[in-house]
């Protein structure tokens, strides 16, 4: 089926998981999204997590709907190769270092209305991964219980933040290409997207208004009510109240709506707004404690479901996999691909849903390499007999499983 982005093209030259992200986010929306890789692959091709046979599941889950080039990058004519499919294009994604060959300047002199989107660390184009940049945005300050100190989460999100930007990014400059005929640069880096996200948030106007830091303060929700509980069996769910209505439907399931209510005068709080909630939070937690670790998992589902109580549970990336039927073939975000090197297995298309049915379904990534053939000679014209020297004299390579 095809996509919305099905007249767009874009060569992506790539590594880890932020720009492949981006390309895999437009190449899920329909766009042709062709990543060029050294041959024998980026420094991510063999990224865990691994399949048995040693082909990475990080790879495939990062490069859906994409086709594959292999290229001697390191070389003239591997070089020229690439420059010739980006300017076809008119579009690169990419968050490896511009060089000689690959810098807009160069690339721009064949090509007026080229777009190229670059990723890099730090503004100043030094070098900067999730981990580096995570650190110095006050999260892990804030993460996990008081006193533990700096606690880092596995989530990636300034890579996965920093994707999303790429992508919408990409789509503003080919929209004032349509509209104005003339390319251009675009600029992200790490440290701004963690910046961004956390002035956005209000932290940063925090601190210079009223000077405060937001301190650590293990699972409950700053500025409202919400902490985990556990429940009977050694599980433990995530519960919220952030607007009256939840608020209010807790005390109705738990059947503790007067033993709540009595909270607040004792308190001298104002329990219909969500500073006061906030304010009372550990006075609320000893009310619903006892209720919580009476009942199992099962139980506290029956008394919340229809209820209108903002509540989950917590649970591993397996229990995700086989318990949530929220990630199961039943949704519509998930199909079933033969996966080269992994075997048949559920993989997502773009979570996103339009009226008109444009979707695409689920697609598998590439083997490396898969496309380079079909795209020389089917992109850029080579006949069979050029790609076959080009292949024998180590300048492009074929599909191979890593």
């Amino acid at each position: 089926m095809p996509g919305i982005l099905t007249d767009l093209r874009i060569v992506e030259v790539s590594a880890f998981i932020a720009a492949p992200l981006g390309g895999m986010t437009l190449a899920q929306l329909g766009a042709d999204v062709i990543r060029i890789d050294p041959i024998g692959g980026n420094i991510d091709a063999a990224r865990w997590p691994l399949a048995p046979g040693g082909t990475s599941l990080y790879w495939a889950s990062l490069n859906k709907a994409k086709r594959s080039v292999c290229l001697a990058l390191n070389t003239p004519e591997g070089q020229e190769i690439a420059q010739a499919l980006i300017r076809g294009a008119g579009t690169l994604l990419t968050n490896l270092p511009a060089g000689k060959w690959m810098g807009y300047d160069v690339l721009r002199q064949a090509r007026e209305d080229l777009i190229v989107l670059r990723l890099t660390g730090n503004p100043d184009g030094s070098a900067a991964i999730d981990y580096t940049v995570n650190c110095a945005g006050g999260f892990p300050l804030a993460t996990g219980p008081a006193g533990v100190g700096p606690v880092n989460h596995v989530l990636p999100a300034w890579d996965i933040a920093a994707g999303l930007y790429l992508s919408t990014g990409l789509l503003a400059a080919e929209r004032a290409r349509h509209r104005t005929g003339h390319g251009q640069e675009v600029t992200l880096s790490l440290a701004d997207v963690m910046l961004a996200s956390v002035a956005n948030l209000g932290y940063i106007a925090d601190v210079q208004v009223n000077n405060a830091v937001r301190p650590a303060m293990g699972n409950d929700l700053y500025g409202a009510f919400g902490r985990d509980f556990a429940v009977a069996g050694g599980r433990r769910i995530m519960l919220a109240a952030i607007s009256n209505r939840q608020w209010r439907a807790i005390g109705k399931a738990t059947g503790l709506p007067d033993k709540l209510a009595m909270i607040g005068p004792m308190m001298d709080l104002d329990l219909d707004t969500e500073g006061g909630r906030f304010e009372a939070r550990h006075a609320i937690a000893a009310v619903l404690e006892p209720w919580f670790a009476r009942r199992t998992l099962d139980e506290v589902r029956a008394a919340f479901d229809g209820s209108g109580v903002l509540w989950g549970p917590y649970q591993d990336f397996g229990q995700l996999v086989h318990e949530d039927p929220r990630c199961s073939m039943a949704n519509p975000l998930f199909g079933e691909v033969d996966q080269p090197g992994v075997g048949r297995i559920m993989t997502n298309a773009s979570p996103l849903g339009f009226s008109a049915d444009i979707r695409p379904a689920a697609a598998r990534a590439p083997r490396l390499g898969e496309h380079t053939e079909a795209v020389l000679t089917g992109v850029l014209g080579l006949s069979s007999a050029q790609y076959g020297k080009l292949h024998d004299s180590g300048i492009v390579a074929g599909p191979t499983e890593r």
